[in-house]
């Protein structure tokens, strides 16, 4: 529908639709401009007081302007002069014009203008950005993502003051009609990759984006089933500019204080910015221990109950790391009893207020575990290698990937109890097919191990120094390999 020319039919219109009058945060301000009617339309909350005053300080101020050959100026002439210095947009259907004011814009439409001039004078509420929680370092900056796009897109141009940043804009969702912004540098990033995610997200229908992000990437990325991580999150900007140099592009979903980045391999999701606040040895050095981790968090608990299962596999010299007491229950329940006790342990603490959370581990730690041992449910070794596996999942630099890793050790234990040594090598060989079979993006997920390339993957098991490092990674296939 056009925006009608008669003001009383837009009034009715926003008052049938959009809830005008009903809704307390929708509201209308009607001015009169040499005896034409102005009408504002805006959303309490989301727009800046302030700038509406001024606004409208500045229109009426044309109700003074005297000069004779500026009285009979068309007044949305007039208006859209006045409005110079602010973003200004003209749209010229209703549902446009709504769909503006719902993201916190404003809309002025002249009497007989049949055009409404879009505003932007938006404030959206939420909190300063802070470093991130989940991906804290030592040293380095301290802001990261919020809630609101267009911080999270300052931030990174804040970084990147390259004319050829680009970040473009689309509304996702019938109803919620969610702000995503699709951030690339033209010139690096592969036009073909930056096509297919828009198509892919303009293609998208549904009411809204409920889990915002994550929504957006089961859209993306079609992940089904599949547990792991096919896109990255971070929250961190630094971390993003440095994946757009590299011919990533990142997503920036309103609401969402983790950007997306893709496209992604698994080996993207055990790196860490603070290996790049150290010294190339220094970093180089935490990135094995981090590796060592990751491996405890998959295969040590599946093969030490195969070494229990089958301890004529072990030498002499080893026969210590098996159980050393006397076992009154098999000892695969015992290890399903602990890994369970983990979990409700982890889901609790999410759950569980901080005030409470220390009484939490006290009961858990002390209380459950110690007389598990004591009456024999649970022998130590078991909480002992449980326990490294744990630590291992929460070195894991990605909460996605540490989560995955922990339920496909699930399954290597289900399969090694059940068939022992054949089940361990057929569990642990399907799932790297699994994982050499998935595609994200176009992009091989086991890349650089399969398909094999060296340099790639001496980059992942070494870090580099940064003069030293001239490519771009070659499965991005960028436009300009050089950096």
């Amino acid at each position: 529908m056009k925006v009608p020319g008669d003001l009383a039919k837009v009034k009715k219109y926003m008052e049938n639709y959009v809830g005008l009058g009903v809704s307390f945060d929708i509201g209308v301000r009607e001015i009169t401009l040499r005896d034409v009617p102005v009408q504002i339309y805006y959303v309490n909350g989301l727009c800046d007081t302030a700038y509406i005053i001024e606004i409208m300080e500045t229109l009426l101020g044309i109700n003074e302007f005297e000069k004779i050959e500026a009285k009979d100026a068309d007044i949305y002439e007039l208006v859209k002069n006045r409005l110079v210095q602010q973003s200004v947009e003209v749209k010229q259907t209703m549902d446009e014009m709504v769909d503006q004011v719902l993201s916190g814009l404003i809309a002025v439409i002249v009497d007989g203008s049949e055009k409404a001039l879009i505003v932007d004078v938006r404030s959206y509420p939420g909190r300063t950005p802070q470093e991130p929680d989940t991906e804290r370092i030592t040293r380095g900056a301290r802001d990261g993502y919020v809630e609101n796009i267009i911080v999270n897109t300052a931030l990174t141009r804040r970084r990147i003051r390259d004319e050829r940043l680009r970040f473009e804009i689309m509304r996702v969702g019938e109803r919620s009609k969610t702000d995503i912004a699709i951030g690339y540098i033209e010139g690096i990033a592969n036009p073909h990759l930056v096509e297919i995610i828009k198509r892919e997200l303009g293609s998208i229908k549904t009411d809204g984006l409920t889990m915002a992000e994550k929504t957006v990437e089961e859209y993306l990325v079609k992940e089904n089933y599949n547990p792991y991580p096919l896109v990255r999150y971070t929250e961190r900007a630094d971390v993003g500019a440095n994946h757009l140099f590299e011919g990533h592009v990142l997503i920036f979903v309103d609401t969402s204080p983790s950007i997306m980045i893709a496209p992604t391999t698994f080996f993207h999701h055990v790196q860490h910015a603070e290996e790049y606040r150290q010294s190339a040895s220094v970093g180089t050095i935490i990135r094995w221990f981090r590796f060592i981790g990751i491996f405890a968090s998959l295969f040590l608990i599946p093969l030490w109950l195969l070494f229990v299962l089958e301890p004529h596999l072990l030498p002499k010299s080893l026969e210590f790391i098996g159980p050393n007491e006397d076992i009154h229950v098999h000892i695969l329940l015992q290890v399903a009893f602990a890994e369970i006790g983990i979990e409700l342990l982890r889901i609790a603490s999410i759950h569980t207020p901080a005030p409470l959370s220390s009484a939490m581990g006290l009961i858990a730690a002390v209380l459950i575990g110690q007389i598990a041992i004591d009456v024999g449910w649970i022998v130590p070794e078991v909480l002992f290698y449980i326990s490294i596996a744990t630590i291992g999942s929460f070195a894991t630099p990605s909460l996605e990937l540490g989560l995955a890793n922990k339920y496909v050790r699930y399954v290597l234990l289900i399969l090694t109890g059940a068939f022992h040594v054949p089940g361990f090598i057929i569990g642990n060989t399907l799932f790297i097919l699994y994982l050499s079979h998935i595609n994200t993006l176009s992009t091989p997920y086991l890349w650089p191990f399969i398909p094999f390339s060296p340099k790639a993957l001496w980059q992942i098991v070494v870090r580099k120094p940064v003069p030293g490092s001239h490519l771009r990674p070659r499965i991005l296939h960028t436009l300009d390999r050089k950096k």
